[in-house]
């Protein structure tokens, strides 16, 4: 999915919300477990619940890989169920992967022809040559780590060089050297708040991918009142505060109500930005 595809399906769904898919076994409810595949049957059920109220879905690789060859089974047939029932969403895996030129050539033939995903998660801590090998693939997004939700977050990047520029603000203003708006897009917490405004100093026209809000307690207003562009430019994740929002066997019922509350809630924030 390309920048044009996507603003279109957040135009036409008035949404610019990307569910995670962060299933977690000990957090499902008891129903699924009878099934061949709980996971599998878990995200299926959630996925055709949610769809019609968001434009992206984000499984993140951990709590698949986590459970070795059957939990990565259970990602392969959810990327390929997604494909095949609602093509129009962006797949966004969370790995954040990133090492030197010829390992990130190998995860970048991983995620981007075996998986067939459209985005990935990536860390630019090594730099050029650790991101370069994922940008070469027409039509797919590298999602790079700039200021992230956790509280561990300024350890480091909101250390100020002699200059007074602080790490996040560099590897955006570097990275934007190596790919374009059209490729790259930027994780910034929901949780920063006001930084947002520093963010669009920097990259104004990027999307950004923005977790944190909901369980983690990041405002959504606040992200769009710093961080929306004309073209939206956001994608807000929320992934506990919706596929868990019920654990008995009407779950995935809730769980598309609590995305069309936010649907909603997005739909008039987009009417502020017109």
């Amino acid at each position: 999915m390309n920048r044009k595809q996507l603003i279109e399906q957040i135009r036409q769904k008035r949404s610019f919300l990307c569910v995670g898919l962060d299933t977690d076994p000990k957090k499902m409810p008891q129903c699924v477990f009878d099934l061949h595949d709980p996971v599998f049957e878990f995200n299926k059920a959630i996925i055709d619940a949610t769809a019609p109220y968001c434009v992206a879905y984000k499984p993140n690789l951990a709590f698949y890989e986590a459970f070795g060859l059957k939990g990565m089974e259970s990602f392969v047939k959810t990327v390929k169920y997604l494909k095949e029932q609602h093509p129009h969403h962006l797949i966004i895996a969370d790995a954040k992967r990133g090492d030197i030129g010829n390992t990130s050539k190998m995860y970048a033939r991983t995620f981007f022809e075996e998986y067939d995903v459209d985005a990935l998660t990536v860390a630019p801590y090594m730099g050029e040559d650790s991101v370069t090998p994922f940008l070469e693939y027409e039509g797919k997004w590298v999602v790079l780590l700039a200021l992230t939700s956790n509280k561990g977050s300024q350890d480091l990047q909101l250390t100020e060089d002699t200059k007074g520029e602080r790490l996040f603000e560099k590897v955006i203003r570097v990275s934007q050297q190596w790919g374009t708006e059209e490729n790259m897009m930027y994780v910034v917490g929901a949780t920063q708040g006001r930084m947002f405004e520093d963010i669009r100093r920097v990259a104004p026209r990027h999307f950004l991918l923005v977790p944190g809000v909901g369980a983690q307690g990041g405002s959504l207003e606040e992200v769009c009142k710093y961080g929306m562009n004309e073209d939206c430019g956001l994608l807000v994740n929320s992934s506990r505060g919706i596929i868990y929002a019920s654990q008995d066997d009407h779950f995935a019922e809730i769980a598309g109500n609590k995305a069309r509350e936010l649907q909603q809630q997005m739909d008039e924030l987009l009417k502020h930005q017109e």
